[in-house]
């Protein structure tokens, strides 16, 4: 991966929607030359997917909160068994398993207080593994898709 590479990479990250030809003027390439390397950055995995960022504020999701999950075993059936479960889960946007005290880090949207409780005790505390959360709401998003820098 070259320096043109690298901004390419930063164009797409803050606008999926630039057409072809503006990549490649900003990128001072040609259209051709462009479109070869995204196509080379997809098939590397280097570019996974494109995709609109939404605010969840706009929605009527105002209420965002990072649960920490402390499970009661660590057997590869019920870890299965719990990432499943939690993928499947509208409100959760994000999953990180993680060194430290918890086992599990999810980011949760919900529309309100209430909705997130209902989360909480009619899915996350009826997972068979699931031994206790820790919940830290989230006041305000200081700084979030950040591009990513090779």
């Amino acid at each position: 991966m070259d320096d043109t590479d690298r901004k390419l990479l930063l164009l797409v990250q803050r606008d999926s929607r630039l057409p072809n030809a503006q990549l490649a003027e900003q990128l001072n390439i040609s259209a051709s030359a462009c479109w070869r390397r995204v196509k080379a950055l997809e098939e590397a995995g280097i570019i996974t997917r494109y995709a609109a960022v939404v605010d969840p504020q706009a929605l009527g999701l105002g209420f965002e909160a990072i649960v920490h999950v402390h499970l009661t075993r660590h057997d590869t059936e019920a870890l299965d068994r719990f990432i499943a479960a939690v993928r499947q889960r509208d409100e959760v946007m994000d999953v990180y398993a993680t060194t430290g005290q918890a086992d599990y880090h999810l980011r949760v949207l919900c529309r309100d207080i209430d909705s997130y409780n209902a989360f909480l005790e009619q899915f996350l505390f009826m997972q068979p593994v699931v031994n206790s959360a820790q919940t830290n709401v989230i006041l305000r998003r200081i700084k979030t898709n950040a591009p990513v820098r090779a």
